[in-house]
């Protein structure tokens, strides 16, 4: 990847629930904010909330997007979340396929 090239990233966020995961994964993708949106089966979160001790089941979403639109999608994620503070952390790809990463920027 050359340094002209765009910077893919993948931003990492949980749902409580798949209907929730998977109707914004559709908005992520139709509204062009990602390229693709991946929806893994339920998995099981500790973390701690107000000073409890939690462990949840929720969703893992892997969004993939361009660098460039990092703070649109976060932004729309936020509206569409039913957390409060939902995670959103980007991860960035130290090298990606040549033919993944022109697709990827064609469709946004």
């Amino acid at each position: 990847m050359s340094s002209l090239e765009p910077t893919l990233i993948v931003i990492m966020t949980t749902f409580p629930e798949i209907n929730q995961a998977q109707s914004t994964a559709n908005l992520l993708v139709e509204e062009k904010l990602a390229a693709c949106v991946q929806v893994m089966p339920a998995m099981m979160s500790t973390y701690i909330w107000e000073g409890k001790l939690c462990h949840e089941s929720e969703h893992l979403v892997l969004i993939k997007t361009l660098q460039t639109n990092y703070d649109a999608l976060a932004s729309r994620l936020r509206s569409l979340h039913p957390y409060e503070t939902p995670e959103i952390i980007a991860i960035p790809a130290i090298a990606v396929d040549r033919d993944y990463l022109l697709w990827a920027s064609s469709t946004l």
